[in-house]
């Protein structure tokens, strides 16, 4: 497991307590000292994430072992059935979607929904083939064709967000980058079903925001949702990438910033210690969010809901009395 900086000290606790449950019984009762470690372990993560630093933030978002789209996915879904392609260049790795029946307790099957989601990859070798979780123009467009499916036959639109932005290459402007992010964010204004956005981690530029224009837009805790990368922000203005830190502090870039700002409706509670520590946990955490906020909207008129979407967004940075 991938460990940053300010979780060193957590993981060696928790490797002692490890190391100690493996000898317990053969080599003595080492009861009284895991029970001593482990509630010392519960301390120090409560404290290390209670004060967590804009950066830390952002570094926690882009963790190599947090829970991404598939991942959610396999949890959350049922019966999940992959589309591809975009029935113009290819497809794109770097987006996936499908029909699945939302899973529900107590419940043989959900409703069926249509989930679309950045993916990005476990290794380098995934990361190729998923582009890093940018998409190119065919990515767009076949989020865009999976959105005029769902809308055609009737089914609600949850998409996950995580991604550092579009591919900025030569290939994905010439093929029309701007073009098919456009066409994302005029198709999900349109539709006349409930559209839930989630940001699962990070929310990068119109790379995210082309799956963003939704009823309701949730953020997990930890995660993040900005114009642009603090990297990128910082060479524009300081022409240094060493002063990052600096910019994901002047971008208010997280969960409480953006709910605060009214882009964002609620924040998803992770696991102790983030999503990266318990994918069972957040996917489950993340279930009920995307159940309770669907209801709702499927009672809704679908006249009432793109009225509601458009509001939504035309109200976000208007000037206010305060």
């Amino acid at each position: 497991m991938a460990v940053l900086e300010f979780e060193k000290p957590l993981v060696e606790l928790e490797r002692r307590i490890e190391s100690l449950k493996s000898v317990a019984g053969s080599s003595g009762d080492f009861s009284r000292e895991i029970d001593r470690l482990e509630h010392k372990a519960r301390r120090l993560q409560e404290e290390i994430f209670r004060d967590l630093s804009v950066w830390q933030k952002v570094q926690l978002c882009r963790h190599p072992d947090r829970p991404y789209t598939l991942d959610y996915v396999e949890r959350i879904f049922d019966d999940f059935v992959e589309l591809h392609g975009d029935r113009t260049f290819g497809d794109d790795a770097a987006i996936v979607g499908g029909f699945g029946a939302l899973r529900i307790p107590g419940m043989p099957r959900g409703p069926t929904v249509m989930v679309v989601g950045h993916q990005k990859g476990r290794n380098t070798k995934e990361n190729v083939v998923r582009n890093f979780g940018m998409p190119n123009p065919e990515g767009y467009r076949k989020a865009r064709r999976l959105f005029e499916l769902a809308d055609r036959f009737r089914r609600p639109i949850l998409t996950l967000i995580d991604t550092p932005g579009a591919y900025p290459g030569i290939g994905a402007e010439e093929r029309g980058q701007s073009e098919a992010i456009g066409q994302c964010l005029l198709t999900l204004a349109r539709v006349r079903v409930p559209v839930i956005a989630t940001v699962i981690g990070e929310g990068g530029s119109g790379g995210a925001l082309a799956l963003g224009v939704a009823n309701r837009v949730l953020m997990l805790e930890h995660s993040t949702y900005s114009v642009i990368s603090p990297e990128g922000c910082a060479s524009i203005l300081w022409k240094d990438q060493a002063a990052a830190a600096e910019a994901a502090a002047q971008l208010k870039l997280t969960a409480t910033d953006i709910l605060r700002f009214g882009i964002a409706d609620d924040i998803v509670e992770e696991p102790p210690g983030g999503a990266h520590r318990a994918h069972d946990d957040a996917a489950n955490r993340l279930a009920a969010a995307l159940r309770a906020n669907l209801e709702p909207l499927m009672r809704e008129s679908p006249g009432r809901l793109v009225e509601q979407r458009y509001a939504k967004f035309r109200a976000i940075g208007a000037p206010t009395d305060q």
